[in-house]
């Protein structure tokens, strides 16, 4: 054989060769810590939902656009080897399940909005129909989504009769739905900033508040398709509602601001609740960050002895009373 064809022979042996050796275990050991790292900022990232969800416009199926259409076009492209790839079941029938997922977020919002119990004949009939054999993936997709953007909870009020209801996360004296004209609720976008601000200590500078909004698609100024300008909300709405306070830092030059969390913020909410909002966000367990769970634990602690106190103090006062009134009814005899 000619020394040409040889010399090509070895070099692609030795090609195949590098390609079957194995990843390099420090290099992992070496991601992993990165990954670690990461999780030291609050950088939230929605998991197992629907990505790109439409606005909420309304409940008709008609109106809503598939999250995964990137995907269901990539499908359709031609392989290297130029030969169509055909979609399986399987991936069609994920595509749909999403698109189920998807309608029943508008559906969900559009009950929240009228104030109208759920119920799971009414989601089988409208929404699931023919993926009957899907509707737990489906409502629990539809629920994780709703908690994660929207701050609400899906609450099973009958067992038996599986009717639903959205619980917003804060315990409200007031609906959320801070300067908002067609109902959506600002829970969400709330809790993520109160995470920041729980995360940096007592208080977030604006520029570490709007790099963490900025990896969830919220930019000052730029309207969002479901929030709208996340600036205007979070700087006048939100502070004029005393969930957050919104201060220039002193001294600053040029003027810099930060944010506190407000005193309705500390009334309707706890930290313990946020650092959990902040954990199923990177779908783990408040223990997973042990410096914040345990200054939550602190927190629960001194809620706890603040609502002793403030019962004995209630039970001292009646106390006092009863007797004043007790010595007022033996003294007119």
């Amino acid at each position: 054989m000619p020394r040409g064809q040889n010399s090509k022979l070895r070099a692609r042996k030795k090609r195949h060769q590098a390609q079957d050796v194995p990843l390099d275990v420090k290099g992992d050991e070496a991601n992993a810590a990165v990954k670690e790292e990461s999780m030291s900022s609050f950088t939230p990232s929605v998991k197992n939902t629907p990505q790109n969800m439409p606005a909420a416009r309304s409940c008709n199926n008609d109106e809503v656009v598939p999250s995964t259409r990137a995907n269901e076009d990539a499908t359709y492209q031609a392989s290297p080897s130029s030969r169509q790839v055909q979609p399986t079941i399987e991936q069609l029938q994920k595509t749909m399940i999403e698109k189920k997922v998807i309608a029943l977020v508008h559906y969900l919002l559009y009950k929240y909005k009228m104030k109208e119990l759920i119920t799971k004949t009414d989601i089988m009939k409208t929404i699931v129909q023919i993926y009957r054999n899907h509707y737990s993936k489906i409502l629990q997709n539809a629920a994780d989504y709703l908690e994660l953007v929207f701050g609400l909870d899906l609450k099973e009020m009958d067992p038996n009769r599986h009717i639903y209801v959205l619980v917003n996360k804060l315990e409200l004296s007031y609906d959320v739905r801070i300067s908002d004209e067609i109902g959506v609720p600002k829970t969400g976008l709330l809790m993520v900033v109160l995470g920041v601000i729980f995360t940096k200590g007592k208080f977030a500078t604006e520029k570490q508040v709007w790099e963490v909004l900025n990896v969830i698609g919220l930019y000052p100024g730029k309207n969002h398709f479901i929030f709208g300008e996340p600036k205007k909300i979070i700087t006048r709405d939100m502070v004029k509602q005393k969930y957050l306070e919104y201060r220039q830092v002193p001294n600053s030059d040029p003027p810099s601001y930060e944010f506190r969390w407000g005193p309705r913020a500390y009334a309707e909410t706890t930290k313990m609740k946020v650092l959990e909002f902040l954990a199923k966000v990177h779908d783990t367990t408040p223990q997973a960050f042990p410096s914040w769970y345990e200054e939550a634990l602190r927190d629960e602690e001194e809620r706890a002895h603040a609502r002793a106190a403030a019962r004995a103090r209630i039970s001292a006062v009646a106390e006092a009373r009863s007797r004043a009134l007790s010595k007022r009814s033996s003294c007119s005899k």
